[in-house]
């Protein structure tokens, strides 16, 4: 039968566990792991990161979406990335701009000028590389990596507090060894130069990645414990 070697190559493919594309949740772990390689930043923090922003309770446990969008408090997590588009989309042309978007939950009102269009800031590689430059600028006031993600999430003390226990909480989990506040050896303590002239001025809210009005509310998964 002149089409067995298609059919046998397909099957074959069908059977290789590489061949398999990669599930949505594992976009953002992906994109944090190439974000951290090329920042310097350890990887189990923009994992933690990432699960702080968006994760929530699946088949394979607590897992972060890369088509996640807060809108005032008001988390959705959409199948696709067209479909996340479209809602922001939507919601900009009715005049909102309150709206955290992607794997790290990047916040359209105050950091959406520094991508071309959505699909930029919705692509998860985009969005981890933008999220390390700006947690990376908090690492290096702040000189601890919990104490800089708390500064990701807000300038305003009793929120960024209790960020700081939800995200520990998440990177404990991933790790029975809480790091080091320090960066691996192999940087040689430098971090990579921030190339967005957004985050060179400290402009925004703050600091912070969302607005100070925010009322401390969990980007997921309800309000923070």
């Amino acid at each position: 039968m002149p089409d067995l070697p298609i059919r046998l190559a397909v099957a074959l493919i069908a059977l290789w566990p590489g061949a398999c594309f990669a599930l949505p949740a594992d976009l953002c772990d992906r994109a944090a792991e190439r974000a951290a390689r090329a920042s310097g930043i350890p990887p189990e923090i923009l994992l933690a990161l990432t699960r702080t922003e968006t994760g929530r309770d699946g088949p394979r446990g607590f897992d972060p979406w890369p088509w996640a969008v807060n809108h005032a408090g008001q988390g959705h997590w959409f199948d696709t990335a067209a479909l996340a588009e479209a809602y922001v989309a939507e919601q900009i042309g009715q005049g909102a701009g309150n709206l955290d978007i992607g794997c790290f939950q990047l916040n359209y009102r105050w950091h959406g000028a520094a991508f071309a269009s959505l699909a930029d800031m919705f692509d998860p590689d985009r969005n981890a590389t933008y999220a390390a430059d700006y947690l990376a600028s908090h690492y290096q006031r702040t000189g601890d990596w919990i104490a800089a993600a708390g500064a990701y999430h807000s300038a305003t003390e009793a929120y960024a507090t209790r960020y700081m226990a939800r995200f520990s909480d998440i990177l404990d989990s991933l790790s029975p060894i809480r790091l080091a506040a320090a960066l691996p050896q192999d940087t040689g303590g430098a971090l990579r130069q921030n190339r967005y002239p957004l985050l060179a001025g400290g402009q925004g809210a703050g600091g912070s990645l969302v607005p100070r009005s925010t009322g401390g509310a969990a980007l997921f998964g309800g309000r923070l414990p």
